[in-house]
């Protein structure tokens, strides 16, 4: 039996279903059961409770595959070891994170990635949802709050701001908008999440903090369309400096308050790098950090 018979035998463990790894492997369910099996006859022992509803680690397969999970880590930094940090880093890297920051932030990076490591295949998943590292494969992610909890390793990439933004032509055609409680007489741009559609938050340079209650007709679940949505004049939007700084800069949005700190939850916010707890970093996340630190922590 080889490693990836070994790999594969904990991964049915943990997401508990052949058709599960079968979908995550580009396999067909069959051949996952089928590589099971043969692993099991292979050991002398039955590693999975099968019924036609669950899958379930017998008594046995708990002790076996809870010993050797940790020793393929073991043989994988072997492995690298050997190799050599010096060499070229290769195979696949799988990273997630939300779909706005990996369009606007990562997507631009990825012609100089190539370049600098022409071995390394990448996967990039863009989503909203909280992918759960381990069942996934997930070698890295990057996470936007103000903290990660969970049995991850994490470390900050970058630190994050929100800043109330709107288009020269809206400010220029509204009402005044010179001071955060101005907003109850403007349509806000609302992102659809609980702390974000109900009310913002405001912070002055003495530290006082001012909680100003906004309304909108206009709810987006996407937070590049609700940048879209504020250059096309709809109003003032709570958006991260990561997404509107380049536009501030060009003129086409404007920093409404300056002079204040806006958030929905906390003021103290930050891109985090986040990875499985594991007894050391596979060199091709190693170098992937490293990249992503020289070109975003500025």
């Amino acid at each position: 039996m080889d490693l990836a018979d070994l790999r594969l035998l904990i991964e049915v463990a943990r997401r508990g279903s052949f058709a599960a790894v079968a979908r995550a492997n580009d396999m067909d369910p069959s051949s996952v059961s089928r590589l099971v099996a043969q692993a099991e006859a292979e050991l002398g022992l039955r590693v999975f409770h099968r019924t036609t509803r669950r899958l379930s680690l017998t008594e046995a397969g708990e002790v076996y595959l809870g010993r050797i999970d940790g020793l393929l880590d073991k043989f994988e930094m072997a492995r690298e070891q050997a190799q050599g940090v010096s060499a070229t880093p290769a195979g696949t890297l799988r990273l997630t994170t939300s779909v706005a920051f990996g369009q606007h932030c990562l997507v631009p990076l990825l012609p100089g990635f190539r370049r600098r490591f022409p071995d390394l295949a990448l996967e990039l998943i863009l989503t909203d949802a909280n992918v759960e590292l381990v069942a996934e494969r997930i070698d890295l992610a990057i996470r936007l709050g103000a903290s990660v909890s969970g049995d991850v390793v994490c470390a900050k990439l970058m630190d994050t701001r929100y800043r109330v933004c709107a288009s020269p032509d809206y400010l220029a055609a509204a009402s005044a908008l010179e001071r955060p409680a101005d907003l109850g007489a403007h349509p806000c741009l609302l992102l659809a999440l609980p702390d974000f559609r109900d009310r913002w938050l405001f912070r002055d340079r003495t530290g006082a903090i001012e909680e100003v209650a906004v309304t909108g007709n206009l709810v987006i679940s996407s937070a590049l369309a609700l940048r879209d949505a504020a250059l096309a004049g709809l109003g003032p939007a709570l958006l991260a400096d990561w997404l509107v700084d380049a536009d501030i800069a060009a003129g086409r949005l404007v920093d409404a308050f300056p002079a204040f700190a806006a958030a929905a939850t906390s003021f103290e916010t930050a891109a985090w790098l986040v990875y499985p707890s594991r007894a050391y970093l596979p060199n091709k996340v190693r170098v992937t950090i490293d990249f992503l630190r020289a070109r975003l922590s500025a």
